[in-house]
């Protein structure tokens, strides 16, 4: 089976794209990690993709007139590296149709929330401040919108009486460094099917 080319987006911290590295190097993900794309350069994501002997294309949005005209920049990365999936894991940016329309289907984000539940910024203290019950982790496509693509797989936290927020993140982040190496298998293994809005997934 040849190997799913793989490019990362990401803003911050990493802990998801080194799940991703760690899974891929431990043999659990038929993959491989091609690119790391990053809009904040000194952000600890392009230490762990230096670390892991990851390419990086690093850039400052300020510099661009758009975000159609440095999207164009990222889809000529992707396209010389014959990227595979792209894999949004903390980035902070909506991506335009310049991304979306090539590589729809093959474009995925991974929320902290059950979505539709609290999309946007800061998801776990709204759930929180909502008073809800349970939260959790959503892997979706993106279709441009403000995590409205059509739902993977989502995984359930459960909010105890009286928990913080940072309780709460741990939790939340420990099913994300899970579920999203799974999910990046099914797309290595072809189990996974979009029709309309609808994710069939083979489980066989």
């Amino acid at each position: 089976m040849e190997r799913l080319r793989m490019a990362v987006f990401a803003t911050g911290n990493g802990s998801n794209f080194q799940a991703l590295v760690d899974a891929i190097q431990e043999g659990q993900l038929h993959a491989t990690m091609e690119l790391l794309v990053c809009d904040r350069p000194t952000a600890k994501v392009v230490e762990r993709a230096e670390q892991a002997g990851v390419d990086t294309f690093l850039f400052h949005p300020k510099q661009y007139a758009n975000r159609e005209a440095y999207e164009m920049e990222i889809l000529k990365q992707l396209e010389e590296k014959q990227i595979d999936l792209v894999v949004l894991a903390g980035y902070m940016r909506i991506i335009t149709e310049t991304l979306v329309t090539p590589y729809y289907g093959r474009l995925i984000n991974i929320h902290p929330s059950l979505l539709p539940a609290f999309p946007g910024k800061d998801a776990i203290q709204q759930a929180l401040d909502y008073g809800t019950k349970v939260t959790g982790v959503t892997v979706h496509f993106v279709d441009g919108g403000m995590d409205t693509g059509p739902i993977i797989a989502q995984r359930a936290v459960a909010i105890d009486e009286g928990v913080q927020v940072d309780d709460v993140t741990q939790s939340v982040q420990r099913i994300e460094r899970e579920l999203y190496p799974q999910v990046v298998q099914w797309f290595c293994e072809g189990r996974i099917q979009l029709i309309d809005r609808i994710v069939h997934i083979n489980h066989s």
